[in-house]
């Protein structure tokens, strides 16, 4: 079932920029985030809809294997994995990116979408309290069109017990104890490790920053 909203004059049909429905996640903050910057915008499981859609958007809260569950039940693994348009992922929704989550007291291995190849482990937050939950910095910011205007020292909103380490994909860190993944990318998938929706003029930055992106840009970055 889908959502559709029409909210502006920034693009005339929603489905241009899709949220996925996962089924678990915060839909409500995110189609809300967008539509403040003045996008149109579509809440969908649609297959066909995602397929043709400019941007998507993977929300995020909740547990991995609560949305890999969904995500399979639903049918859109292979077409998840096989998106070639921008695509945007939030806490959870970046998490789902990777090759896999270490997931619960147990740190059982969810397998995820694969599609950048890093993992997502337990925070090593060297004695601090979890999940870490609040404001903090950013400590590195690479050269990348999402992050246009976003600096080193700049505030995010994060809620997370795990995160993706340091890698060749990385390229915004965070640190809280340890180093960690504050954006991830790879090819046309981009995924943020802390909240853009909840961030304020910065975290909507990113965001519009996103919903203007062409493939062109991202080919270069």
């Amino acid at each position: 079932m889908a959502e559709t909203v029409q909210s502006s004059d920034k693009g005339s049909d929603g489905s241009k920029n899709v949220i996925v429905d996962t089924g678990c996640a915060n839909l409500s903050s995110v189609k809300f985030a967008i539509e403040r910057l003045g996008f149109n915008v579509s809440v969908t499981d649609d297959i066909e809809l995602i397929k043709r859609a400019d941007k998507v958007i993977f929300p995020g809260v909740g547990s991995a294997k609560h949305a890999m569950e969904n995500i399979t039940n639903k049918g859109l693994i292979e077409t998840l994995q096989t998106l070639t348009q921008p695509v945007l992922g939030f806490c959870l929704g970046m998490q789902l990116m990777t090759e896999s989550s270490k997931e619960g007291a147990n740190e059982s291995v969810i397998e995820c979408l694969g599609v950048i190849p890093t993992l997502v482990e337990p925070l090593d937050a060297k004695g601090n309290r979890l999940p870490h939950m609040g404001w903090n910095t950013l400590t590195n910011v690479a050269n990348h069109p999402v992050l246009a205007g976003i600096n080193v020292d700049d505030y995010f909103y994060f809620v997370h017990s795990f995160a993706a380490p340091i890698s060749e994909y990385t390229i915004a860190s965070c640190e809280y104890g340890s180093e960690f993944s504050a954006i991830i990318a790879k090819d046309n998938f981009i995924g943020c490790q802390f909240h853009p929706e909840r961030s304020s003029a910065l975290g909507s930055k990113i965001i519009q920053n996103f919903l203007e992106l062409n493939s062109q840009e991202l080919k270069t970055a």
